[in-house]
């Protein structure tokens, strides 16, 4: 099968063409060389390159950004998406396409389940629902929408390398203790995408993160624990919990955004991983590197 992945030079598309499976044949397209809001760049690159199933992990990500640019991250997030809809369409490829936790409004008290109520609380999760339908209204039979949250990698911009450089700098550092969700590691990530790729008859609206639960505050301390063992950081390194209200930023993030990921499940036979062990894998591989 072929399998075209856009924005490959993101942490996801990079763990996705770290783990191709054998039975895959992959062509990774950065932004550079495919740019998802030109919906003529995508219909000729899809139409030369023929894939069986297109890999959207493409996507403006500056949420505070966002907020003062919210054009540039429709192209991406909403334009985008659609573009490749109707591509896929066209050629009779199948998409799948990357979403996040913040299309909901991190009001619940129960993990959210993929049918659950959205409401976007920021031009970011505006910009990616709106991706959401604009695939759902093009393909609803031949697409996935996976959604997914604080995810992270050994290289990219994240929060596990933010929390290394500020902890190594400072020894110490604040960070939020009342915003609860599930970190996910991007290696663990690329396993299931890989996983619904060679499942076709599999469509419609998936959520998949990391097992357990966590603030940013809980995972700062365990990046810091776990940075120590392996001396990517000294020991003692102090983390205090702040609130949100205490940390002020542009764009408003969602209080509580568990995903409840047990549809996927059932769907396939992969095992969801607490996220603190996937948390000492890109770590080791961070130190080894």
């Amino acid at each position: 099968m072929k399998v075209v992945i856009t924005g490959a030079s993101g942490q996801v598309g990079r763990a996705l063409l770290k783990s191709v499976p054998a039975q895959v044949s992959a062509v990774g397209l950065s932004r550079a060389e495919l740019d998802i809001g030109d919906a003529q760049a995508v219909m000729s690159s899809m139409q030369s390159q023929r894939p069986g199933l297109i890999i959207n992990a493409g996507a403006y990500t500056a949420v505070d950004k966002a907020e003062s640019e919210p054009h540039v991250a429709e192209r991406a997030n909403t334009t985008g998406p659609h573009n490749l809809a109707l591509a896929a369409r066209v050629t009779g490829a199948r998409l799948l396409h990357l979403s996040t936790d913040f299309v909901f409004d991190g009001l619940a008290s129960k993990p959210y389940a993929t049918d659950a109520a959205t409401n976007p609380q920021s031009a970011y999760g505006r910009t990616k629902q709106a991706g959401e339908e604009a695939i759902r209204q093009a393909i609803p039979d031949n697409s996935v929408i996976l959604r997914t949250a604080w995810v992270y990698a050994a290289e990219g911009n994240n929060f596990v390398r933010t929390m290394l450089r500020v902890m190594a700098a400072k020894g110490a550092v604040r960070v939020v203790a009342d915003q609860v969700g599930t970190p996910t590691a991007a290696h663990s990530l690329a396993e299931v995408i890989w996983a619904l790729a060679a499942r076709p008859d599999v469509s419609g609206t998936y959520h998949w993160t990391d097992a357990g639960v966590a603030s940013w505050y809980d995972f700062a301390v365990a990046i810091a624990e776990e940075a120590a063992v392996i001396g990517l950081l000294p020991a003692g390194v102090r983390v205090d919990a702040i609130a949100t209200e205490d940390y002020p930023t542009p764009a408003k993030r969602p209080s509580y955004s568990v995903l409840d990921k047990r549809l996927l499940l059932a769907k396939l036979s992969v095992s969801a991983h607490h996220w603190r062990n996937n948390l000492r894998t890109v770590l080791a591989e961070m130190a080894n590197a």
